[in-house]
């Protein structure tokens, strides 16, 4: 980014709160209602308010919560069920009915900016269903033409991961060829209309079919070897990077390189049954803060670098009607009392997540009052930017305030990997005990007595 230096300090300050506010709009949170514990729509409106959400998805369109996001900004994604696609497929006055009562109602003043038509109708199996997928969602887009709102209300369907017949490696991300054809025609309508092709990764899953503790480290984002994809020589560090570049590839190979992705769900249980591996609050923790600070660093995927998609983490809330095992109604951020189940660093009071520290090989000890030292702990010359963004997500998802490396901080310039991930990890060194295990990084750091600190970037460290 260039220097900021010459611009009079008032439109520095103007340009910071907007860049800082721009740069959290692809945070989101599924907001599920199978449940029957749930706060009144009011209290999850001022919840919300309260953090750095800002998005939501709705399975449906139900209009209370519509009504009490308006006025906060916060973009809304609206759902029409499966069942609804019948109706809006063969007749577009049913879609224009749809339209008129579940958007043109509350818009502009509740932020609705995406439709969601049926969820995972693919993976149905439900040949009748699929093939009205398509006509439904053009009904419903030219209903929104014709009340002015193409191109400000996206129209779009969420996936399962099941329609990759593979994805490991990224590269060789390919879909099922049974559904090859009615995708072409799916994407084909979304580039006409700028609309995002909606998926749900999960990491978790990964982990449940490969329970090592290396795979638990690469789907946590925590310090791990990481992993080549032999197609591209590409090293990942981490499960999400490797899914989403997955489906990257998957669309790219059937000539749709231009279409966005959006993450509808990702998440990580706290609890589960106990033939269940993989659930636990350090682990929930662990993910989503951490997938919160990748998303934050807007480093974006090896394929797709320099942004980040935009993302809803599962879930909002428990929902505790919803049928299986217990891990499916334990993936709430929050519970019905409105505290925090665990901490993520989602308030707007506290930005970075407080997680303990796991049972990995490489993980610290932490001493609560570290000494002085005049060491202070930097990259080994040489470590991939891979590695370095893997090392800045462990860091600043460990309770360490990495606001000096954010837009305004003191040193955000220069905006590197590079750079940023050397201030956080001298930060994490220095923050949770200057031992020399906590400047091992995976053996990518090392001590110096050099102070790297420049400008009015101050590294702890000397006699700081």
């Amino acid at each position: 980014m260039a220097s900021l230096s010459h611009l009079p300090i008032f439109l520095f300050l103007l340009f910071t709160a907007f860049y800082s506010a721009a740069s959290q709009s692809f945070i989101g949170v599924n907001y599920g209602q199978v449940a029957d514990n749930l706060p009144p729509p009011a209290a999850t409106a001022k919840l919300l308010q309260s953090t750095s959400i800002k998005r939501v998805r709705l399975y449906g369109a139900d209009p209370a919560i519509i009504k009490a996001l308006a006025g906060t900004g916060i973009a809304i994604a609206i759902g029409a069920s499966n069942g609804d696609i019948p109706a809006l497929a063969s007749d577009p006055n049913a879609a224009a009915q749809w339209v008129n009562s579940n958007v043109l109602a509350f818009y502009p003043a509740s932020n609705i900016d995406l439709i969601n038509v049926g969820n995972e109708v693919l993976f149905s199996n439900d040949q009748g269903l699929i093939s009205q997928l398509l006509p439904a969602m053009r009904n419903v887009q030219s209903a929104l033409s014709a009340a002015s709102l193409g191109g400000k209300v996206r129209v779009s369907t969420v996936h399962a991961m099941t329609l990759l017949a593979q994805s490991d490696p990224p590269s060789s991300g390919r879909f099922k060829p049974g559904f090859q054809d009615v995708l072409k025609g799916l994407l084909a309508f979304q580039r006409d209309n700028g609309s995002p092709f909606a998926v749900n990764p999960y990491p978790f899953f990964a982990y449940q079919s490969d329970p090592r503790p290396e795979t638990l480290a690469f789907c946590l984002f925590q310090p791990n070897a990481g992993r080549v994809d032999a197609g591209t020589g590409i090293k990942y560090m981490n499960m999400f990077d490797a899914q989403v570049d997955g489906v990257r590839s998957a669309l790219n190979a059937i000539g749709f390189n231009d279409i966005e992705i959006l993450i509808a769900e990702t998440g990580w249980p706290y609890r589960g049954d106990s033939n269940e591996v993989g659930p636990s609050v350090e682990n929930a923790r662990a993910y989503n803060g951490n997938l919160i600070a990748h998303l934050r660093s807007q480093v974006g995927t090896p394929l797709m670098p320099g942004k980040s998609v935009e993302t809803y983490i599962f879930a909002l809330y428990d929902e505790d009607l919803k049928p299986g095992g217990t891990s499916e109604r334990s993936f709430g951020l929050y519970k019905p009392d409105l505290t925090v189940t665990y901490d993520v660093g989602l308030s707007k009071s506290s930005q970075t997540p407080s997680t303990p520290s796991t049972s990995t090989p490489t993980t610290p000890r932490v001493t609560p009052s570290p000494k002085p030292s005049s060491a202070w702990c930097v990259p080994k010359a040489g470590v991939s930017d891979a590695q370095l963004q893997a090392n800045l997500d462990y860091a600043c998802g460990h309770g360490i305030d990495c606001s000096a490396i954010q837009p305004g901080g003191a040193c955000f310039d220069p905006n590197t990997v590079a750079s940023h991930a050397a201030y956080a990890m001298n930060l994490y060194y220095h923050t949770v005990g200057t031992i020399p295990l906590n400047c091992d990084f995976s053996q990518t750091a090392t001590l110096t007595s050099s102070n790297p600190s420049y400008n009015a970037c101050t590294y702890p460290g000397g006699n700081t």
